[in-house]
């Protein structure tokens, strides 16, 4: 019977040795994804930049193509009013783009990491205190 206790103790303490590996895996798992959903938000970012720009191109293109290639009238206005057009959107995507990434950075910095390793630290000043909670 005390050797089946004994077996028992041990893996009670296998257990809790596995779970605590297991809740600091989850806590870096969740700092990686913090990590990563960040570095998403930045591409976001620059693929809607990189469309803007496009669209822009599209349209100021167009507009050329329409006062180059055609005698009417009115394609000849609708090109002078798509080249602007498409510069102004050009222009308005890059301050969208600088506003978004001033707000992306500012985010970062005001982001607080809460590893495991972050909460050891936290524990211990908390002790030394005598502010543990």
């Amino acid at each position: 019977m005390r050797h089946h206790q004994a077996m028992t103790i041990s893996e009670q303490d296998e257990i809790k040795k596995l779970k605590k590996q297991l809740e600091h895996q989850e806590q870096k798992n969740a700092e990686i994804r913090d990590q990563m959903a960040v570095q998403r938000t930045i591409f976001a970012n620059e693929r809607t930049f990189m469309a803007y720009l496009r669209t822009s191109l599209a349209i100021v293109g167009g507009g050329f193509a329409a006062l180059k290639f055609s005698d009417e009238g009115y394609l000849d206005m609708l090109g002078l009013m798509a080249m602007p057009l498409g510069a102004a959107l050009a222009i308005y995507s890059f301050y969208r783009y600088l506003h978004r990434q001033k707000l992306i950075k500012q985010q970062m910095k005001e982001y607080t990491h809460t590893s495991y390793h972050h909460a050891k630290i936290h524990e211990k000043e908390a002790a030394s205190y005598n502010n543990t909670p």
